[in-house]
């Protein structure tokens, strides 16, 4: 009999190093240089190639995706208009729509190795069809993809007449983490009231919180302080998201270097979302354009944890999207001018690490003991697998092998040249 259900063998860690993996089950039980003649049920040749722990996404909108063009495109491409869009949509959406689109979208994760996904689901709809829907996809997945869902009162928590019960009704059908919007409320007063009670909502309830906040142009749109001062006075450090935070692209230094201070005495996260960031917002603007994305670079130095997400693909929002993380990443580098070998390695660390931290997933990471999910990809370093955003050659996710991809080699016939060629950097 076999010692171990699944090997993974020679291959390069984020840090550099070059082990064996083995897998007893759904854990990792060895990280180390097996002894030869060690035996698996499968084996998989990794060398010169990098293991990384699953890609995570922190924010999505599951209940929204490969959507697309139903009932029409966004023609201006706002924000605004893609809240209008989805409003539409939801008069005319079903619960197996949105799971069939929902397993359609976890299928593309799973072979990108995408694990775990933390997705808003709308709760400003009284037959909540998407929690529902959100709740069953759940289920469907748990064996393979960690989906954590967040109630979400897309047209306001007050704005909406029913959002308040809707959004209690979600937490008790155990939907567990508490969202916002505070910036749609009808008034600013109205936002920080928001913040308020959905903060005392989760501590009651020993919930997470994650906040669709600021995501405006307007430098004035200031709910991060608020929720800052909510997160503290509930006893929430560690637990608090603030998604987006795009205003902060637009508001003066002063005002900024008073504010990072109060976030990270907060422990609060921030979750930008440079894809969309950068689709949506700007768009009254005639030149210059602002594109705004966050202080990336500037909360990290504050010591603020900062990690970058999807949001969405194909959808009212977003017309593209692959269920790459790798995507994201590289787009928040350029975005955040995170150019030198230290920022990148650490964009990378964003989409995994980070993203596991955000999420409080258990278990989560290449040591004994974790859980056996990991992605084999056809790069050596994290700075080149973002470079490449190569093929994943194997995706174990619970100590399973649930995706494989051949690797991206392109056939040249050119005289005097390789017959193939690898677009890896030398060495």
């Amino acid at each position: 009999m076999a010692e171990f259900d699944l090997i993974v063998k020679g291959g390069t860690l984020p840090d550099g190093r070059v082990t064996d993996i083995a897998i007893r089950g759904d854990r990792i039980v060895a990280v180390e240089t097996l002894p030869e003649g060690v035996t698996a049920g499968t084996v998989i040749e990794a060398s010169g190639d990098l293991i990384s722990p699953p890609f995570v996404d922190p924010h999505f909108h599951m209940d929204a995706t490969l959507s697309y063009g139903l009932p029409r495109v966004n023609a201006s491409g706002t924000l605004l208009e893609g809240i209008a869009l989805w409003g539409e949509l939801k008069q005319i959406v079903t619960v197996d729509d949105m799971v069939a689109r929902g397993l359609d979208y976890c299928d593309w994760a799973a072979s990108m190795g995408l694990l775990a996904i933390r997705s808003h689901v709308d709760t400003c709809d009284d037959r909540l069809l998407g929690v529902q829907a959100m709740l069953e996809l759940r289920e469907k997945v748990k064996g393979y993809i960690d989906l954590q869902l967040v109630a979400f009162p897309q047209d306001g928590f007050y704005r909406d007449p029913t959002a308040r019960v809707n959004t209690l009704r979600a937490l008790d059908m155990g939907v567990e983490v508490v969202g916002g919007i505070p910036h749609f409320e009808r008034t600013m007063a109205d936002g920080a009231a928001s913040l308020a009670e959905l903060c005392r909502i989760a501590a009651e309830r020993g919930l997470r919180v994650d906040i669709h906040c600021d995501e405006t142009d307007d430098p004035m749109s200031r709910h991060i302080e608020a929720l800052a001062d909510e997160t503290i006075r509930h006893g929430l450090q560690g637990r608090v998201a603030g998604s987006h935070l795009t205003s902060m692209h637009s508001m003066d230094n002063y005002y900024v270097s008073k504010l990072l201070p109060l976030i990270a005495e907060a422990g609060i996260s921030a979750i930008p979302n440079p894809l969309i960031n950068i689709m949506l917002q700007g768009r009254h603007d005639s030149f210059p354009k602002r594109r705004g994305l966050t202080r990336v670079r500037e909360m990290q130095a504050a010591g603020i944890r900062v990690g970058w997400g999807q949001d969405c693909v194909l959808d009212p929002w977003y017309s593209l999207g692959t269920a790459d993380m790798l995507d994201v990443a590289f787009m928040g580098l350029h975005v955040a001018q995170m150019s030198h070998p230290a920022e990148m390695a650490r964009c990378f660390e964003m989409v995994t690490e980070t993203n596991a931290a955000i999420l409080g997933l258990e278990g989560y990471g290449i040591a004994p003991g974790n859980m056996a999910s990991l992605v084999v990809l056809d790069a050596k370093t994290p700075v080149d697998v973002l470079r490449l955003r190569p093929a994943r050659l194997a995706v174990v996710s619970k100590g399973r092998v649930i995706a494989r991809s051949p690797r991206a080699d392109a056939a040249l016939s050119i005289p005097g040249r390789p017959a193939s060629v690898r677009r890896r950097a030398p060495g």
